[in-house]
């Protein structure tokens, strides 16, 4: 008998618990995203380059330094994250050793070629040596939006008498170099 009065008040007390009606919530639960507070100012890393170039019957050695200038005005991203902006050098030298042409380059430099999104937001990035093509140096230059990939492609170009021409670059990279010298 006791085994079955304790199968009976199992049996109910099982009968109850299923019965009972679980209360459903309407609620949502959303992990908060936790903004992280911006860290110290980066620096974009150190950048030598140097090339050969000839340029109306001179051999001509082509140097080019960046680095973080800290008397430029720091930018921000969106998450609010600082960036210090970078100077350029490039100095063109003969091979005597005299100078054919040196200059230092900042963003302002470029203003021309910017919209008001990266002259307040874009750091200049670089400066490589690219080709001599009619008779001028060409180095193709780049104003970023820091930590992006996003950017303005520039040329820069220097004749025999050290003349500067800057323009933004509109061609697209996709041609062979045979066609472009047809």
């Amino acid at each position: 008998m006791k085994k079955t009065l304790l199968l009976a008040l199992a049996a109910s007390a099982f009968a109850f618990v299923a019965c009972k009606e679980t209360k459903k919530s309407t609620d949502i639960i959303v992990k908060k995203e936790v903004k992280k507070a911006p860290a110290a100012p980066v620096r974009m890393q150190e950048y030598n380059q140097t090339s050969e170039a000839t340029l109306a019957n001179s051999h001509l050695n082509c140097v080019i330094h960046r680095q973080a200038d800290d008397s430029l005005a720091m930018v921000k991203d969106e998450t609010g994250q600082k960036y210090y902006d970078n100077s350029i050098s490039l100095t063109i030298t003969r091979d005597d050793g005299s100078t054919f042409f040196r200059r230092t380059f900042t963003k302002k430099s470029f203003d021309s070629c910017l919209d008001d999104d990266y002259r307040n937001t874009g750091i200049l990035e670089g400066l490589v040596f690219d080709k001599v093509t009619n008779g001028t140096l060409r180095f193709a230059a780049s104003v970023s939006h820091p930590g992006t990939d996003e950017y303005i492609p520039i040329v820069l170009t220097i004749d025999r008498f050290a003349n500067v021409s800057i323009k933004r670059d509109t061609q697209l990279d996709t041609s062979s170099e045979e066609e472009e010298d047809l």
